[in-house]
């Protein structure tokens, strides 16, 4: 055999070789077993009044910050000492900013203004626990107050509505849209005497209502406010003249109920009734009652349940306020 033919039988049998291994099948890689990843588990949130989730109370803005932060904080000191609670103090912006405090968690037991507990109440984000006792009554009466040089005449008695007349077209210092007192009930008496005013100021807080009308001899702020009664005591410190120089107009019947204390709809019971059960004991010792006093003029607590509300919300619907139509 010539070396030719020997070169390509060779070459014959190598591509039939490779010919063949082509046609085999095919390897497959070797599989690796996994195992599906684990969650790492929850950690469960932490207690209510503990130092990870501290329970937030919050105060109505009717006078300075600093001041209701320093009388808050000795309420919350006594509160953490009789209840084991950790308690922190806040003050929100306004009494719009309350409410919503207390629907969105940053609240758990807030002091409310009668009407901002209407609105939160009927929001389902609260639910009265207390009323405040002051001046031995549970319930107040709201004043029109003019500086002396604007030339109103007081009104003879609650009954003398006519005197209300004197401020039409004047402009009113108020001081929240959801101030009971300061606002809602007192706007509503103008309104059902047909009086119209220009547009007020809102001034925030009931002794920023006085120093306005104080500072206001010839309308420079405003011509006339609305507070409680008698919120000139609040700035007779700074102000000593204060009673001479801003004169009441009109006081009305104590028809308000006084501010409470109520607790977010989401405040288990025990919570809610070891705070009471602290709160009624402060308001029963000396030093407890200093830190209550300290803080909107508290004499005393009662407990009380929604119905207290029930003839303040007839004035309220009296006034044309409809409480449905707020903060949506």
């Amino acid at each position: 055999m010539n070396k030719r033919l020997t070169f390509f039988l060779l070459s014959l049998i190598v591509v039939f070789s490779m010919a063949l291994s082509a046609c085999g099948p095919a390897a497959t890689p070797t599989e690796v077993a996994t195992e599906a990843p684990t969650e790492a588990p929850t950690a469960a949130p932490a207690a209510l009044g503990t130092p990870d989730n501290p329970i937030i109370m919050a105060l109505a803005p009717s006078a300075t910050t600093q001041e209701l932060l320093a009388s808050g904080d000795a309420i919350a000191k006594q509160l953490s000492d009789l209840t084991g609670y950790t308690i922190k103090t806040t003050v929100p912006t306004s009494y719009g900013a309350l409410v919503e405090a207390m629907g969105s968690g940053n609240a758990h037991i807030g002091w409310l203004p009668p009407f901002a507990y209407v609105v939160a109440h009927q929001k389902g984000y609260a639910d009265v626990g207390m009323s405040v006792i002051r001046f031995g009554s549970d319930h107040y009466g709201f004043q029109f107050i003019a500086n002396v040089n604007a030339g109103f005449t007081p009104a003879k008695d609650s009954k003398d509505l006519e005197a209300l007349k004197q401020f039409d077209g004047k402009k009113p210092c108020w001081t929240d849209p959801l101030s009971s007192s300061g606002y809602v009930i007192p706007s509503g008496y103008l309104l059902k005497e047909g009086v119209k005013t220009k547009a007020g100021a809102f001034v925030q807080g009931h002794s920023t209502v006085v120093k306005s009308v104080y500072l206001s001899p010839n309308g420079e702020i405003c011509d006339f406010g609305a507070t409680f009664i008698d919120a000139r005591s609040g700035i007779a410190k700074d102000f000593p003249d204060v009673n001479d120089k801003v004169v009441v107009i009109y006081a009305s019947d104590p028809i308000i109920p006084n501010d409470n204390v109520s607790f977010a709809s989401g405040v288990p019971a025990d919570v809610r009734q070891k705070i009471v059960d602290a709160l009624l004991k402060m308001a029963d010792t000396e030093e407890g009652k200093a830190a209550l006093k300290a803080v909107y003029q508290i004499d005393g607590l009662k407990v009380v349940d929604d119905t207290f509300y029930d003839d303040f919300r007839v004035y309220l619907e009296a006034s044309g306020v409809d409480v449905t139509t707020l903060f949506k």
